[in-house]
C-alpha cells in the first residue's frame, strides 16, 4: 500500500473518532484544509463517501463506520508495536564482544557481569580469551582488557580492578629439597615454571625493592602459555611459579603453596577496559562499562 494511502486512512480515523476536522487536524499536526484534502482524496480513490459533513458536525457514513471499525483496532496495534520498538531501542540490546586474558575473565569479568546480565535479556556477551595484544578494531571487538591504562590514540580506558601484585610460589614438597630464594638472583638455582607470551618470548619475572628494579628470566623444565597451567604445575611441586597474587592466596592460606620473595614483588596498575571513543553511544557497552567500573 502506498504511504499516502496509509496516511489518508490514519487521517480518516482521526476525524471519525474526533467527529471534528479542527480537533483531528490539531491531533495529527496538519492544517484543517490539508486534512480535508486528504479525506476527499481517499473518498475519491475508494469511490465512496466516508464522512457526512454539516456546518456543525462530522460523522461517519455507513461505509465510513464500517471502515472505522476495521481500521481503528489495527492502527492501535501498529501504534503499540511502534511504541514497543522505540522502547526496545532505548534498552541495551545486542552483542558485546570483549577480548581479554584468562585471569581477567575469571577474576573480574565473570564475577561482575554475571550479576547484571539477568537484568538485560536482550544483551549478549562474548568473552574471547587471548593473551595477545589484540587489535580490537581490526578484529571487530567492542572492547579489550589489559593491565594499566596506556592505550592507543582514540581509545578510552576505564579501570575495572584494583592494583595487582605477582607472587612467586612453590609447593612444600618442592622446598623439601631446596632452600627458598632470599633474593631474585637466587632463582638461578631453582626450577622456574615459565610462561610463553603470544609473540613467542617468555615472560620476565619483574622485581623491585628500595627503588632497585630487576627482571629475571629463570630456567626450568616447564613452559606453559597460560597462568592457570603454571599454577597447577607449582601446586604439583614441579617448580616455582610466578602468578597473580589473588589466585595464589587461597593455596598459600591452605598450606598448599609457600610464598617467597614477597618483599620484592611490587604493586602495579590493575586491569582496565579499553574501547574506541566512537563506541560511547552503544547502550549495551555502557551497561558493561558501568558494571565493570572499579569502585574502591
Amino acid at each position: 500500500m502506498p504511504i499516502e494511502d496509509f496516511n489518508d486512512l490514519a487521517a480518516f480515523v482521526a476525524v471519525a473518532r474526533e467527529r471534528s476536522f479542527t480537533q483531528a487536524a490539531t491531533q495529527i499536526g496538519v492544517s484543517q484544509s490539508a486534512l480535508s484534502h486528504r479525506i476527499r482524496a481517499l473518498e475519491t480513490r475508494l469511490g465512496l463517501r466516508l464522512l457526512a459533513r454539516t456546518t456543525r458536525s462530522v460523522s461517519p457514513t455507513e461505509a465510513g463506520e464500517r471502515l472505522l471499525q476495521t481500521l481503528a483496532p489495527r492502527l492501535e496495534e501498529i501504534e503499540a508495536e511502534l511504541a514497543a520498538l522505540r522502547e526496545l531501542r532505548e534498552k541495551p540490546a545486542g552483542i558485546v564482544r570483549i577480548s581479554t586474558a584468562e585471569h581477567a575473565a575469571s577474576t573480574v569479568l565473570w564475577p561482575k557481569l554475571k550479576q547484571v546480565l539477568p537484568d538485560y535479556p536482550d544483551l549478549q556477551l562474548e568473552i574471547n580469551v587471548d593473551y595477545a595484544f589484540t587489535d580490537i578494531v581490526a578484529e571487530r571487538f567492542d572492547a579489550g582488557v589489559r593491565i594499566g591504562e596506556s592505550l592507543e590514540k582514540d581509545m578510552i580506558a576505564v579501570r575495572i580492578g584494583p592494583d595487582m601484585r605477582m607472587a612467586v610460589v612453590g609447593a612444600p614438597a618442592y622446598f623439601a629439597t631446596r632452600t627458598p630464594p632470599q633474593a631474585p638472583q637466587d632463582l638461578t638455582a631453582h626450577n622456574c615454571i615459565r610462561l610463553r607470551l603470544p609473540h613467542g618470548g617468555l615472560l620476565a619475572w619483574e622485581f623491585e625493592r628500595n627503588g632497585h628494579r630487576l627482571n629475571v628470566q629463570g630456567e626450568g623444565q616447564w613452559v606453559f602459555n597460560g597462568s592457570p597451567a603454571v599454577l597447577r604445575a607449582a601446586l604439583a611441586g614441579a617448580g616455582l611459579g610466578y602468578v597473580p597474587e589473588d589466585v595464589a592466596n587461597e593455596h598459600i592460606a591452605a598450606g598448599r603453596l609457600t610464598r617467597v620473595l614477597e618483599d620484592w614483588c611490587p604493586r602495579f596498575a590493575g586491569y582496565h577496559l579499553y574501547y574506541p571513543s566512537r563506541k560511547q553511544s552503544s547502550r549495551a557497552l555502557a551497561v558493561v562499562v558501568e558494571a565493570l567500573r572499579y569502585k574502591p
